[in-house]
């Protein structure tokens, strides 16, 4: 099984400037790496890969330390 990388660079929605995002911790949920980093600009940038729903209710999270629970 591949690791997850630990740092993803994006392009900004907000001013187009690169922006890098960190693997964050996650407890025992395995099936979902988020991301998330702020740009210079102040916009915060997430990501996740894996499981479409994790993934998905990760991205519509509003930014409070974020746990998954089945």
């Amino acid at each position: 099984m591949l690791k997850p990388a630990r740092i993803l660079t994006f392009k900004c929605a907000k001013c187009a400037k690169a922006v890098k995002v960190f693997l964050q911790k996650v407890s025992a949920c395995s099936h979902v790496q988020p991301y998330q980093g702020i740009c210079s600009c102040g916009e915060i940038r997430r990501h996740a890969t894996g499981n479409a729903a994790a993934v998905q209710s990760y991205l519509q999270s509003t930014g409070e330390a974020w746990t998954h629970h089945h």
